[in-house]
């Protein structure tokens, strides 16, 4: 089976597409070449890269042929933001794959409100992002229930894993709020911490998208959630971290006015953007039609990240 993996060097494709070789597939991944996949694997000798600028292929209406003409079975799309790109790609591969994946996000819920959310809540997204990869489910899902596209969407949480810096406990990306608990030092954070994130490791992500694929019949035209089990409240975070550096939390509370002056602009913005969503996503859908159950809970795929930082040097102890 050959499969086209659209962005596979990123965090999901570092462990998605070494899986889909050892299972046989032949992968193809097409990437605009400016990074490699954060942990190696011989997996990837196997691989065929190919460099392309997605944006500029988009606006030249050629992404979708170019995508078409590599004759997959089966297209994982890992960086589609827009509902044009959507589209084109859709287009491009409907009545020649046998599967079409896409990546969303959980962004498309909006704010929470009964929780855990499930698939089917109504949409109330917020934001450009949000807006947009809602207008892609929709768009994706509804071809795929009225012209028989064989599309399945994937709406990971806070990506985390070794490699990169996950959402920290202040719900931004500063690693100075980790390092202030590696060091038992007194923690800020907004209103009284209990905001919630929802982190899931790169490699339960990647675990959803192989699922879907071994049960096709039952994924084509659906939505399912790639979340840890549970959420975490800010404060709950804060203390899983310090326990974790041998430390109890040090914790003080502002109301949000406030603690919004003690920080950047941008972390600032990046908080507000985590605690007004406060996600708490259901994996219900998954185990109950794909058999899915995450390996991580959401504390072990932050710390995951967080060993990597301390480990490389990116993390003053």
């Amino acid at each position: 089976m050959r499969t086209v993996v659209i962005g596979g060097t990123g965090h999901i494709g570092t462990y998605l597409v070494p899986e889909l070789v050892q299972r046989g597939h032949e992968v193809v991944v097409l990437s605009r070449g400016e990074r490699t996949p954060y942990q190696s694997s011989g997996g990837w000798n196997q691989v065929r890269m190919v460099q392309v600028d997605r944006d500029a292929e988009d606006a030249a209406g050629t992404f979708g042929k170019r995508v078409a003409d590599l004759q997959p079975d089966v297209v994982i799309d890992l960086i589609c933001f827009t509902e044009d790109s959507a589209r084109q790609l859709a287009e491009a591969v409907h009545g020649k794959v046998q599967h079409l994946l896409h990546c969303g996000t959980i962004w498309v819920h909006g704010p929470s409100a009964t929780v855990p959310t499930r698939e089917d809540a109504p949409r109330r997204p917020f934001g450009d992002y949000g807006i947009a990869k809602a207008a892609i489910e929709k768009y994706l899902l509804d071809r795929a229930r009225r012209d028989g596209l064989p599309a399945t969407v994937i709406h990971p949480g806070h990506i985390s894993g070794p490699g990169w810096t996950p959402v920290n406990p202040a719900g931004n990306l500063d690693v100075g709020v980790f390092e202030m608990l590696a060091r038992g030092h007194e923690l800020l954070l907004p209103n009284l911490g209990l905001e919630t994130v929802q982190h899931v490791h790169a490699a339960d992500v990647a675990g959803v998208f192989l699922a879907a694929l071994a049960n096709r019949s039952v994924a084509v035209g659906e939505s399912f959630h790639a979340v840890a089990d549970g959420a975490m409240t800010l404060r709950g975070y804060a203390e899983g971290v310090a326990a974790w550096f041998g430390h109890e939390a040090q914790l003080a509370f502002l109301p949000w006015d406030e603690w919004g002056q003690t920080v950047s602009k941008q972390d600032s913005a990046i908080t507000r953007d985590h605690i007004t969503h406060s996600p708490h996503c259901s994996m219900e859908k998954a185990a109950r039609l794909l058999g899915f159950r995450p390996r991580y809970s959401a504390l072990e795929a932050a710390l995951a990240g967080v060993s990597w930082l301390v480990e490389n040097g990116k993390i003053a102890t």
